[in-house]
């Protein structure tokens, strides 16, 4: 038995839309009603006071109260107006009818210029006061106001048999509407779902075959699917069933089957046993031989262990070696640079001593003069001649040392800053063009006994931040290289260094017009201690040391070509930037 029937749950749901959007629809008509009603009744007024106004405008005019008062009662006397107001020009009531409100309170006794709403929803009352306005010659003077009031009774008493006419068709088609559904749910619903209901009880387990469902409908609806699923699901019961039955079959045959192969497989246990057992016998032949191997592998790896040993201690000894090695490759390093520094040092050393005997010759000349001064003064004898003299003397002196000192001081000045800079790799920031000319003036000494030239093209305002030093052994190494082995024998060497920059690299073209290299002698330019000048006392570093410098320190490439009798040019890369390492403080 349905507790809850589905139909009916379904009709109630429709059923209460259905009233509530009535109800709804209802009240907003009865409000239309009762607006557009409300509407008509001031427009009643309206026309009612344009009657009337003539006479009561006249009668006020003529300060006729009798007449005023005659006029307000006959308004009154019509059914839709409930009271009435009339006021003189000095906003004082002449005449009050009816059910009003206290307009004094609303206008303060101040005439009203054109029509006014006065509405109270408290008691439903509502008016509208319009001006008296009197016409005389031509001119027109308000004489006062006039208030016509009206109730919310007058309103509903005019739509009430609208508001019964609304409500009755609202119930009407309601009940119409109740009619109609329950015969559609009845009859689409309620009867074929208990026809669906009634033949599924029916229905018996064990005799599924041929027992189909029928619901009594044209229609190809949700309740037709639900039979043919139904009907379905029968025939699927019932194939389930038959292939159950299969299956059960062909486990008993399955299962006489398997009674067989374990009757064969104890067979092929104990056979397998036998064989086991020849095995094991095999296995323990074999465990013995394995055990006499295993003895010769543990000899051998001894050998072994004792060959490593050796090996381990040959590698400590040339690990030794290698160290020596790179000792004495760091000293000769150190030597080449203290040698170069050396040439450096007895060059302008030489170039020094120019100056500085010009000067001490000038300062023994005028020490001698300041004693023929001095001498001349005691005795009395200094005449203004010999003093004019000396001035001059003394002038031409101390500027000859003064020029000579200064000439002293700047190489002594440009030997320091190389010299420094050649023993350390600290970034400093230099000015590129300026920093090279004062490597070529540092060797000016080995330069100035040839007719030799070098040429330096490079921009003006070129700022680095680099190790000055492996910049200063740089060129050094190949200037010397091209004074000592590529100009050998040549009178007039041309040397060009031509600087350029891009976008985040410096590169630089080096070249001479020396003798050159032949393609074997290339091939081992960068290798240490290869010279051309061995008995002559060459270490072969310098362009070894030039690599290194390049590669590590400067972390860019140096490439090198050359034919024989064409000269030598290098060509070095590296980045014209590098950090500067913080202060420490």
């Amino acid at each position: 038995m349905l507790q809850k029937s589905l139909s009916k749950k379904l009709l109630t749901r429709v059923l209460s839309a259905y009233f509530l959007l009535t109800f709804v629809v209802t009240c907003g008509q009865v409000i239309a009603e009762y607006v557009n009603t409300k509407d008509n009744i001031r427009s009643e007024l309206t026309t009612l006071q344009k009657t009337f106004s003539r006479s009561l405008t006249r009668a006020i005019w003529e300060l006729n109260t009798k007449q005023t008062i005659t006029t307000a009662e006959g308004l009154l006397a019509i059914p839709m107006i409930e009271g009435i107001i009339v006021r003189d020009d000095s906003g004082e009531i002449l005449s009050q009818f009816g059910k009003t409100l206290d307009i004094e309170e609303l206008y303060s006794q101040q005439l009203v210029l054109e029509e006014v709403l006065v509405e109270d929803t408290q008691t439903g009352l509502f008016g509208y006061t319009f001006p008296l306005i009197f016409e005389f010659s031509g001119r027109a003077t308000q004489v006062g106001d006039v208030t016509l009031f009206s109730s919310r009774e007058v309103v509903l008493s005019r739509i009430m048999v609208s508001i019964y006419f609304l409500i009755g068709n609202a119930m009407i088609k309601t009940a119409f509407l109740i009619m109609l559904f329950l015969l559609a749910f009845r009859k689409l619903l309620t009867d074929p779902l208990a026809q669906l209901t009634e033949q599924i009880e029916d229905l018996e387990l064990e005799k599924l075959e041929g027992c189909q469902i029928a619901i009594e409908t044209e229609e190809h609806n949700e309740l037709k699917v639900m039979e043919q699923a139904f009907n379905n699901l029968i025939n699927k019961v019932i194939q389930s069933r038959e292939e159950l039955e299969l299956a059960q079959k062909a486990l008993i045959i399955s299962n006489e089957k398997l009674d067989q192969h374990n009757l064969q497989l104890e067979q092929d246990v104990a056979r397998k046993t036998s064989n086991l057992s020849q095995a094991m016998m095999d296995l323990q032949q074999q465990k013995y031989e394995l055990e006499k191997q295993k003895l010769a592998l543990t000899e051998e790896v001894d050998l072994r262990r004792q060959t490593e040993q050796e090996l381990l201690t040959k590698q400590t000894e040339l690990q030794g070696y290698l160290d020596e090695l790179n000792l004495a490759h760091e000293r000769l390093v150190g030597s080449e640079k203290m040698a170069a520094l050396g040439g450096l040092v007895a060059g302008i050393t030489h170039d020094i001593n120019t100056p500085i005997g010009i000067g001490v010759t000038a300062t023994s000349f005028l020490e001698e003069r300041l004693t023929q001064i001095d001498t001349a003064y005691k005795t009395k004898t200094l005449s203004p001649k010999a003093l004019e003299d000396f001035i001059n003397d003394a002038k031409q002196s101390t500027t000859l040392l003064t020029n000579n000192l200064d000439r002293a001081s700047e190489l002594i000045a440009s030997f320091k800053q190389i010299a420094v800079d050649q023993a350390s790799e600290a970034i400093r920031t230099i000015n590129f063009k300026d920093y090279v000319n004062e490597i070529i003036h540092s060797l000016h000494p080995k330069i100035k006994k040839t007719s030799h030239e070098i040429t330096l093209q490079c921009e003006d305002d070129l700022i680095l931040n680099l190790p000055a030093g492996a910049i200063s052994q740089i060129f050094t190494n190949l200037i010397m290289n091209s004074l000592i082995h590529g100009f050998e024998s040549i009178q007039h060497g041309v040397i060009t260094i031509d600087v350029k920059q891009s976008d985040e690299d410096l590169i630089i073209d080096y070249k001479d017009n020396g003798h050159g290299v032949t393609a074997e002698q290339l091939a081992k330019l960068f290798d240490p201690f290869f010279t051309t000048k061995r008995d002559q006392g060459g270490s072969g570093l310098g362009t070894h040391i030039t690599f290194n410098l390049v590669k590590q320190t400067l972390s860019g490439s140096i490439e090198a070509s050359s034919k024989e009798n064409e000269g030598l040019h290098y060509h070095i890369k590296f980045p014209k930037n590098m950090q500067k390492p913080l202060p420490i403080f």
